[in-house]
């Protein structure tokens, strides 16, 4: 039978899988003989079987009874026992950390008889009633689902009518009643007594929070993270401490580095009289946590040290949760602490360089992901400003949108294409969908660990908390702030997640400084985050052995690329050399009716097609460039056939000669297709429009014969796509050979070298790959359409009709045209590899659809053993680096 519950003396940090971080955690912090609250942890084996049936697995039971009898003996006392109760908190704790996304129940075990057993044994009967209002308030939201703001409305009618400011002025007597209030609202919305009896009182909350891990909020935040929707989560039972018990009291948040810039000192936020929930919830703002060494000098020490030794036995910036009851010390949870992409690599290169990781190991600890993050615009320095007021710097960027007060508006507007600053007191975990939707989030309350900035540094989001002199009503939607400040929804307003600030209007951005480093500017390295990524991205380059390439269409393109550190092009895509002015000449060789006149039009094309070649061989002299012949169906460089049926009806109408517009008609009805991409495209242009695939080397050709006659290094290679068999590259590479023999003849200059291969996106030339090898110098894997003829999707059609039910449904955790589906299409890349490979034993293998720029999709081309990635420009830096991480992961 399985073992279902684990004591904390029995776990350790490597049993995350099945203790969740919090509870490995907290075993070993309980095995490194720091104080942790006594309990246990009930595995995420056993959520996942409860998930399965509805009920708890055979045994379960059994297990948290002895246990919990376990626990009684160890502290003294007994489970709700009206004389001196044992109390308990039940908390969630999955492998991957949720902030805020699963439940948490505080003071399991209090009931009308042993509120009274808790005054007895504190003596402190305003503290006992609060411990009991709090119960029922957190039991009736959590576990029995009843909306919490009724709960919220009667706390707030306690305080005006005792005129109180703060829940901590209420009374006894005044919390007694509350209580009273609380409970009555429990029987109307749920149609049953709070329960009296602890055992039921636990379980009940345990199968909450089993129940928590498929909440709405918890899918989205696992979808946003792609975290596995299988993973289950632990549940952890311990023991209560109390910080609520005077201002001898109180819990706090820390941090052993700064989590937003990397910067060492004490950082982390601290409340007194208070429980933990009020300082992550942010409803009251906190001080920051140097104030403790005022407060509780003791205290401090002792947690300064703790932190320490944390940080030198986990070797990294550690998150840690701390309880102060009455003046003793007691942590409550620690955990690798999330952090911005800037603090990952200072953090990483800090710990470098103090010895506690090799370079490898900082290489591991940051992503492209968070690469790509600092590489977007800040507020750019003389732009006009107009402050409005200063809040605590909690998630680092610089954001702009129109000002919105509650998720549903920010995801309504969002996808209307409008950017909003989500603007709340305090976020809560129901906001989540709506903090993904934003480009900012403010909030007047809450610091640096409160719900808000941690989850906004875990997604990348710039934030501002605290900005305590906004008054902000989203009833009203109305923000009204020092001096005549008034906002209203829609209003657009700037944030500052570096500094704080807070602005009217919109604010001119610019480049960060990691962009200014990677486009080259000199004298930016001397900043500390970019002389970390310089660091790392050094150390990445002598790890990688994946090439990387850019996927680009101009010279202005290429020679960002090349700053950017790209070896080369591996997608030219010549099809938008084709359009603006050019239209008309494709649109002349549609309509030609000789032979004659389609050679004329295809000779007008060559010139400028010979022009945008050079630019591009230039710019990339002495690298690679991969041109792939013309791929789209024709009707793309044809009017729209219903505009121009309409156009010609009305000039027929109205007695009016249609012209040239009737002549197009003819072509475009011609050309219709009902499925133009599994249509006359790609391989099938070159063969059936005689002399297009021909002009369009011998502007390849042209332009390398004089740019060598220049005395330059270009390196053309010629990709042919949508192949599918090796009879059509056959034909297509011999007639390419014939026009370089020709122009190598016409021009005295040998360009006969030049490679030519295949675009791989068709799955019968990833299992005929053998054959088409033996045609082929090079293999390209075009991604984007292998990925849709495997699956059958229409990528413009299917991610926004359903991709949304398939992730929520577990079919795939992230849609497979952004991280390559390694089972279906992985499985057709590595056949195509090992029988290329096979075929022909020099064959240059690369990827250039959108994955090629995908950290995870980068790793898997590595293992399979690819030459090269290819990716846009902008993307080319989190390719490089992202190689290099594939060699030590």
């Amino acid at each position: 039978m399985s073992k279902y519950v684990y004591d904390f003396t029995e776990g350790s940090k490597d049993m995350r899988d099945l203790l969740g971080g919090k509870g490995a955690n907290l075993a070993e912090m309980t095995n490194l003989g720091l104080a942790v609250p006594p309990g246990f942890t009930i595995t995420t084996e056993a959520c996942r079987a409860y998930l399965n049936q509805d009920e708890f697995p055979d045994g379960l039971d059994e297990e948290i009874t002895r246990h919990l009898e376990g626990l009684e003996t160890e502290m003294g006392r007994r489970l709700g026992d009206p004389e001196d109760p044992l109390l308990v908190s039940v908390r969630s704790g999955a492998k991957f950390s949720m902030p805020g996304m699963m439940d948490t129940v505080l003071n399991i075990g209090l009931n009308d008889d042993s509120v009274a057993g808790l005054v007895r044994r504190l003596d402190d009967e305003r503290f006992a009633w609060d411990s009991y209002r709090r119960l029922i308030q957190m039991f009736g939201k959590t576990v029995l689902g009843i909306d919490g703001d009724l709960f919220e409305k009667a706390l707030e009618g306690a305080k005006r009518e005792h005129g109180s400011e703060h829940d901590a002025d209420l009374g006894a007597d005044a919390l007694r009643t509350l209580v009273d209030t609380f409970k009555e609202i429990v029987a109307e919305q749920a149609g049953l007594d709070f329960p009296q009896d602890p055992r039921e009182q636990m379980t009940m909350a345990i199968r909450a929070v089993f129940d928590s891990w498929n909440a709405e909020r918890a899918v989205v935040y696992r979808r946003q993270e792609r975290i596995p929707a299988d993973l289950g989560t632990a549940v952890n039972i311990c023991s209560m401490v109390f910080g609520n018990l005077g201002m001898d009291s109180g819990t706090g948040v820390c941090f052993t580095r700064d989590p937003a810039t990397g910067t060492q000192g004490i950082y982390g936020d601290y409340l007194q009289n208070a429980q933990g929930e009020d300082v992550v919830a942010g409803i009251r703002n906190t001080v920051p946590l140097a104030e403790l060494e005022r407060i509780d000098r003791k205290s401090y020490d002792e947690l300064l040290e703790i932190m320490a030794r944390l940080e030198r036995h986990y070797l990294d910036l550690c998150d840690i949760e701390f309880t102060i009851e009455r003046g003793k010390l007691w942590m409550l949870q620690t955990r690798v602490g999330k952090r911005t992409a800037g603090a990952a690599f200072v953090v990483a290169t800090q710990l470098l360089d103090e010895g506690l990781i090799d370079a490898d190991e900082a290489l591991r600890r940051v992503s492209g992901a968070q690469l790509a993050q600092l590489m977007f615009p800040w507020f750019k320095i003389d732009a006009e400003r107009r402050p409005l007021t200063t809040g605590i710097p909690a998630s680092p960027g610089a954001a702009s949108g129109a000002v919105v007060f509650d998720s549903a508006r920010a995801q309504e507007w969002s996808q209307s294409g409008r950017s909003v600053i989500l603007v709340r007191r305090e976020t809560n975990p129901d906001d989540l969908p709506g903090m993904i939707a934003s480009t900012g989030i403010l909030t007047s309350r809450g610091g640096k660990t409160s719900h808000a900035a941690v989850v906004a540094r875990g997604m990348g989001k710039t934030c501002v908390c605290g900005a305590d002199d906004l008054e902000i009503d989203p009833v009203a939607k109305r923000v009204v702030g020092p001096g005549d400040l008034e906002l209203g929804e829609g209003d657009t307003i700037s944030i500052d997640g570096t500094t704080g600030e807070v602005f009217a209007g919109e604010v001119e951005v610019e480049a960060s400084p990691v962009m200014r480093y990677f486009e080259g500017e000199d004298g930016v390295e001397k900043d500390e985050l970019v002389a970390a990524v310089h660091r790392i991205m050094t150390h990445a380059e002598k790890r990688r052995r994946l090439g990387v390439q850019t996927n680009a269409d101009t010279a202005e393109d290429s020679a960002r690329a090349r700053r950017f550190g790209a070896e080369g092009i591996g997608l030219c895509r010549t099809e938008h050399m084709f359009l603006g002015e050019r239209r008309v000449f494709v649109e002349k060789m549609i309509l030609a009716d000789t032979a004659e006149e389609r050679r004329t039009a295809l000779d007008a094309i060559e010139g400028p097609q010979r022009e945008d070649f050079a630019g591009i061989l230039e710019a990339m002299d002495g690298l690679p460039v991969t041109i792939r012949l013309l791929d789209p169906p024709l009707n793309e460089f044809l009017p729209d056939l219903t505009d121009l049926s309409v156009k010609v009806a009305l000039a027929r109408e109205r007695g009016a000669d249609p012209g040239r517009d009737a002549e197009l008609l003819d072509a475009v009805r011609r050309q219709h297709e009902q499925n133009p991409m599994l249509g006359l495209r790609g391989v099938r242009l070159g063969l059936v429009v005689d002399g297009l695939y021909a002009m369009q080397v011998r502007a390849i050709a042209e332009a390398t014969a004089e740019l060598k006659k220049a005395g330059k290094d270009p390196r053309p290679e010629i990709m042919i796509p949508l192949v599918g068999a090796v009879q059509e590259l056959e034909l297509i590479r011999g007639e390419a050979e014939q026009v370089l023999a020709a122009v190598s003849e016409e021009s005295g200059v040998d360009v006969r070298s030049c490679p030519i291969g295949t675009m791989i996106e068709v799955p019968r030339a990833a299992l005929t790959a053998g054959e088409i090898a033996r045609a082929a110098d090079f293999f390209s894997f075009g991604t984007n359409d292998l990925t849709q003829m495997t699956w059958g999707f229409s990528r413009d059609d299917v991610e926004g009709a359903f991709f949304a039910h398939y992730m929520d449904g577990g079919i795939f955790g992230v849609s497979p045209f952004e991280t390559v589906d390694p089972d279906g299409v992985g499985a057709l890349v590595r056949t195509a590899v090992e029988s290329g490979r096979k075929g022909n034993p020099d064959l240059k293998l690369g990827v250039c659809g959108e994955h090629g720029g995908d950290p995870d999709s980068v790793h898997f081309f590595d293992a399979v053993g690819l030459d090269y990635v290819s990716c846009s420009p902008f993307r080319v830096p989190v390719a490089r680096l992202e190689a290099g991480r594939a060699t030590v992961t």
